[in-house]
């Protein structure tokens, strides 16, 4: 292989992301990925680009949350001009149904400069939500990627990371491969603890199951997206809805199960009544790599100038990775000071 200055370890969007920005700026970068590239917690989740109900989040959360959401547009047609791919990005708007905190929604809205229709006991509607259709997201950018000659190595297992890997400038595979490069990000998402061994120090990332359904309506029946209680609806343009999702701590157990299905039917139909009795296309569950406060790292390891993490983004992956491949990136390429919300605990 040829020389290259980081290799990134997890092929979701976050590393794609990073892999991308950090070409853009004139790095070279080869990206492994112990699966296949965007199948884990991105493909899994509903690509809806907002924190939902920001205003119980930190704002480190809303933070990167809202960054992003405003890099998607021109994101989204850089990779549908350059792969011919559409992400299809869409600002499709979302209701909120109640019961939520009216008045704390207002507030958070309104220092946010967020677009809000709020009336007493009914639902609210917020204009600028929009979201992207996550797997094809995931196929642009892997055919970016190798367009502007970016190795994409897929079924690559790394072994936990040592002192001896970070000396040497090389990490080697399970099977023995050395990779060798100036840096290393992980972004590895559930897994990335696991991938830095006794040197994860108080790192807790940890794998939370989702589950979702996907039914066929026909296009436009719903316009926008629908939250209620931690359950959401997401209409594709083509007819396709997802239904979501659970929050499991079930550790690294991707199997879904009947009682899961059963409780998303029955919320599914409560807000879509022609739902009722309509059996789903398909049931899937992905591991989301969770972390205290949905708060990620996005920092260097405290130990190793050559170790950088970018991970640990729970729920939000799709929703932050353009903003915090940009961090990333600030801090690698321009010795950006480092910030304490996205910093390593130690």
């Amino acid at each position: 292989m040829k020389d290259i200055d980081v290799l990134v370890i997890g092929a979701g969007a976050v590393g794609c992301l990073t892999a991308m920005k950090l070409t853009q700026r004139g790095v070279r970068v080869c990206v492994v990925e112990r699966g296949v590239l965007g199948t884990e917690a991105s493909w899994a989740g509903g690509g809806i680009l907002f924190p939902l109900l920001p205003w119980n989040y930190d704002e480190a959360v809303n933070r990167l949350a809202l960054a992003s959401a405003a890099i998607y547009p021109e994101l989204s047609a850089l990779l549908h001009a350059d792969t011919g791919i559409d992400p299809e990005y869409r600002a499709c708007g979302m209701q909120v149904l109640p019961p939520f905190e009216a008045n704390k929604a207002n507030v958070w809205c309104t220092e946010h400069g967020m677009n809000a229709q709020l009336a007493a006991d009914q639902p609210l509607w917020l204009p600028q939500v929009a979201q992207v259709r996550n797997p094809r997201l995931l196929q642009a950018l892997h055919v970016w990627l190798k367009r502007y000659g970016v190795p994409v190595r897929e079924g690559i297992e790394m072994a936990p990371f040592s002192e001896k890997f970070s000396s040497q400038n090389a990490w080697c595979s399970t099977t023995g491969e050395v990779f060798k490069a100036g840096s290393y990000v992980v972004t590895a998402g559930a897994w990335s603890r696991q991938l830095l061994g006794e040197h994860a120090l108080h790192l807790d990332i940890r794998p939370m199951r989702g589950q979702m359904l996907l039914y066929r309506i026909p296009p436009e029946r719903l316009p926008h997206i629908v939250y209620r209680e931690d359950f959401y609806l997401i209409p594709r343009t083509d007819g396709h809805l997802l239904a979501g999702s659970t929050v499991e701590d079930v550790g690294f157990d991707k199997s879904t199960t009947t009682v899961a299905k059963v409780e998303l039917q029955r919320k599914a139909a409560a807000i879509l009544p022609e739902l009722a009795g309509m059996q789903p296309v398909k049931h899937w569950s992905g591991l989301r790599p969770g972390t205290p406060e949905n708060i990620p790292v996005i920092a260097r390891h405290p130990q190793f100038a050559n170790l950088w993490l970018n991970a640990g983004h729970f729920r939000y992956g799709v929703t932050m990775a353009p903003a915090g491949a940009g961090i990333l990136a600030g801090l690698m390429l321009d010795g950006a000071h480092a910030l304490d919300n996205y910093s390593f605990p130690t």
